[in-house]
């Protein structure tokens, strides 16, 4: 229509019924599939594990401090292949629990323990100390690299283990103990040229994956995750998160954390503890999205917390 031109004269007929215009059909659209979010990506993207295998049990266990009981008859598994976290407020005995696993509650005055809690089948109080923190080895929410070279804070745990021996000269098999834990905890491609420089000199993210490498060149069976990402940044810590879940195949893994969707993101299986007490276990999907307990519902929900 020419746009100088008048628009045509629309007339109204009122001695009969108006004529509605039958819509044209829309076809059939796919319907659009709601985007995924970063945690469902990541867990998605998740390799799947050949063989799922007990490692440890904890049986009915009571934990105190003096009169203060802080873990009431507790009881779940721990196994390789999977990624188990414990989470709750703070105060419900995550970290007592945790602690408990390599006896590092025993440093404590006053401690107490019933229940069993075993490795392997082996009741943990029957294992020299010692040994059984090189098998059930713990990296701490703060990162705390030895004053010492990158190189040798790998090489005092590597030599540590039986049969590493007592010196830490720089054998060839030395050399590929630190290369390797390195390289598992993500961190070789980043220090491989400069081994000898202090890990004092580290930022925070590379000195937590120190830690972790440090932890796993002691060859353990379970590696216990007290909070590893709270004073990390969120680039250094995505890098970790993916570390546990690639890491999970080769140990058993049990992480504390009060990040719920990093939970979600790493681990298999979720604990949720409130007041001492394991209120419910299950796979990370089922205590997210269908909780059985009231007390899960309101926490994982944010009513307190």
């Amino acid at each position: 229509m020419d746009p100088l031109m008048p628009p045509p004269v629309r007339r109204i007929a009122l001695d009969r019924d108006p004529h509605v215009a039958p819509a044209l059909p829309i076809p059939d659209a796919p319907a659009a599939a709601e985007p995924a979010s970063a945690s469902a990506r990541l867990r998605a993207a998740r390799a799947p594990v050949g063989e799922v295998r007990e490692r440890m049990m904890i049986e009915s266990v009571w934990l105190a401090y003096g009169e203060n009981w802080v873990v009431r008859d507790v009881s779940l598994p721990v196994r390789q292949g999977e990624v188990l976290a414990l989470i709750g407020a703070s105060g419900s005995g995550k970290t007592t629990l945790l602690r408990s696993l390599n006896r590092l509650t025993e440093v404590t005055a006053g401690a107490a323990r019933s229940g069993r809690i075993t490795l392997d089948g082996q009741e943990i109080h029957d294992l020299e100390v010692n040994d059984l923190r090189r098998r059930v080895t713990m990296v701490f929410q703060q990162p705390n690299p030895f004053p010492m070279s990158i190189f040798d804070n790998v090489a005092y745990a590597a030599v540590e283990r039986p049969g590493g021996g007592r010196r830490r000269r720089r054998s060839p098999e030395l050399a590929t103990a630190v290369e390797d834990a390195l390289r598992r905890a993500g961190l070789y491609d980043e220090v491989a040229g400069d081994l000898d420089r202090s890990a004092l000199r580290l930022s925070g993210g590379q000195q937590q994956r120190l830690c972790i490498a440090r932890a796993l060149a002691a060859q353990p069976e379970v590696l216990l995750l007290d909070e590893p990402c709270s004073a990390l940044d969120p680039i250094s810590t995505a890098t970790i998160e993916k570390l546990i879940v690639e890491l999970r195949e080769s140990v058993a893994i049990v992480i504390v954390t009060h990040n719920l969707q990093q939970a979600f993101r790493v681990a298999d299986h979720v604990a949720f503890m409130h007041l001492g007490e394991l209120v419910e276990l299950g796979p990370s999907e089922q205590v997210f999205d269908r909780p059985t307990k009231s007390r899960t519902r309101d926490y994982v929900s944010g009513a307190f917390g």
